[in-house]
């Protein structure tokens, strides 16, 4: 690779002038100049060597992205829209601000940690930390470092974390499922974690603000290991009984369960209404399309990307607690009694 000192000689110009056509700076360079810089550069194909430069920065440019997975949903992760959508806003923003991103997934929070801390990365973004997770990562890991969807044990002040009024989100789509008749309320997921435990915790707030009681009968565990759902599927079809709706974690679940009626022949919303929470591409496409609870994930990744970038230029985020809101979105799943 022809170095910025051949260049020069080549051209009978200062290094500094080249480095500063090379990079942009051409305040106090004539276009003459600039016009036979360039010319030359395309010549010899020349390629910026964008390591050394960020080296003698004393950065990266490299954002790290983590994504915890749990051991059943390892690939099924980046096959969820919200995701998907989510990394589409990271990436947007991260490339924008003249940064790049390298992603990594794993299940493993020891794992996670021996290798963030070994990165030559500027800052990090984790998603879906549980717990003490991001904690613990932001002990090892001296670096910003921003979250998203994270629920810690205690109220951390090492890491900014971007999230959703999911309590309130889940709250307010069964109250509207109560206005609309419905008493006897199920809620689908797959867990009791973090975003799912507050959504369920919102679930169980507006039953109980109703005077509806709850019952265990009324959780629904969808188990998403590969060789699990579909029969954890048909279970969930005979558990219906005399439930006349039901709330789902997630649109990819609402859109699994619904097409899972169909092959039973259990007609949505006319012999039980659906529920879902995001707002994603399956259920705007599936019919009837999905109520659900809407939320923008390209935006909580642009502005998860945005926070830590100037968390990198030295500006202290207003709040280490970002919580965007959520809309309810009334489509055609939902039946009034």
């Amino acid at each position: 690779m022809i170095t910025i000192k051949e260049i020069s000689k080549q051209l009978g110009l200062s290094t500094t002038t080249v480095s500063n056509v090379i990079h942009g700076k051409i305040k106090e360079v004539s276009p003459e100049t600039i016009e036979k810089v360039r010319r030359y550069l395309e010549e010899v194909e020349y390629v910026p060597n964008i390591s050394a430069r960020n080296l003698a920065q004393n950065q990266s440019k490299i954002i790290g992205l983590v994504l915890k997975t749990r051991q059943d949903r390892y690939m099924d992760l980046l096959e969820d829209p919200f995701v998907s959508e989510m990394l589409v806003g990271i990436e947007k923003e991260v490339r924008r601000a003249g940064y790049y991103m390298m992603l990594y997934m794993s299940d493993d929070i020891a794992e996670i940690i021996g290798h963030a801390a070994t990165w030559n990365v500027d800052g990090l973004i984790l998603y879906c930390m549980l717990d003490d997770d991001g904690s613990r990562v932001s002990e090892k890991v001296h670096k910003p470092i921003v979250c998203i969807d994270t629920y810690s044990k205690n109220e951390d002040q090492s890491f900014v974390n971007i999230g959703l009024d999911d309590e309130n989100g889940a709250y307010e789509a069964v109250r509207y499922l109560i206005s609309c008749g419905h008493r006897r309320i199920a809620f689908l997921s797959d867990n009791k974690e973090g975003v799912d435990l507050m959504r369920f915790r919102g679930y169980r707030r507006a039953l109980k603000e109703a005077g509806i009681e709850y019952s265990d009968r009324s959780f629904w565990m969808l188990r998403t290991e590969k060789d699990e759902v579909e029969r954890s599927l048909e279970r969930i079809c005979r558990r219906i009984g005399r439930h006349t709706a039901v709330l789902c974690a997630s649109d990819l679940f609402a859109v699994m369960f619904m097409s899972r009626l169909h092959d039973h022949h259990i007609r949505v919303p006319e012999e039980i209404s659906v529920m879902g929470f995001d707002d994603n591409l399956y259920g705007r496409l599936f019919r009837p399309a999905l109520t659900t609870v809407h939320q923008d994930p390209e935006r909580k990744g642009m502005l998860a990307a945005q926070v830590l970038i100037g968390m990198l230029q030295g500006k202290e985020p207003h709040s280490r607690q970002i919580l965007l809101e959520t809309e309810l979105v009334v489509r055609d799943s939902v039946r009034k009694l």
